[in-house]
């Protein structure tokens, strides 16, 4: 029993599926040398290399480079004036993006509430309030540690956590 299962995997993982075999990828330069590797395009300031990824299946007796440079090498316009950015697949935290995510990443970890957090990261930042107030449609989460000390975070009424000054 055990062996015609082992068998049956060794089977699915030498005989991979056909689709996806090969495959024209961007490689985007920027003027600092950094390197990003894309479907969708490269940015206005950086240089585009296109590049054929093969990637054969095992087995066949000689070894075949994975990538090659694409003849074709352009250079991205810089001087067109009426071009409008386009960002496609950003993630709405409701609160304007005013974070982005690595920031409110080590803002979590380091346990600091910001202005532009979801209620949901002030409770991932500082777990559930010992108490909540809601006025005039604003909420106020509050905290009170084993020292005595306390802590209030306010929200606006989409349930961000608001600037520091603002009513």
């Amino acid at each position: 029993m055990l062996r015609s299962i082992c068998a049956g995997l060794c089977a699915c993982l030498l005989y991979p599926t056909t689709h996806a075999q090969a495959a024209t990828v961007q490689r985007c330069e920027d003027a600092q040398g950094h390197v990003t590797y894309t479907l969708h395009g490269c940015p206005e300031n950086a240089s585009l290399d296109l590049q054929e990824a093969y990637n054969p299946t095992p087995g066949k007796g000689k070894a075949v480079p994975l990538a090659k440079a694409a003849k074709v090498r352009a250079k991205a316009k810089t001087n067109k004036k009426d071009t409008q950015l386009v960002v496609v697949g950003t993630k709405q935290d409701g609160c304007g993006n005013q974070l982005s995510s690595s920031d409110r990443r080590r803002a979590v970890i380091r346990q600091q509430v910001r202005s532009g957090m979801t209620q949901s990261d002030v409770k991932s930042t500082l777990g559930e309030p010992d108490r909540i107030t809601s006025n005039d449609g604003q909420t106020r989460y509050h905290y009170d540690d084993e020292k005595g000390n306390k802590r209030q975070v306010n929200f606006d009424e989409s349930g961000c956590v608001k600037a520091k000054g603002k009513r």
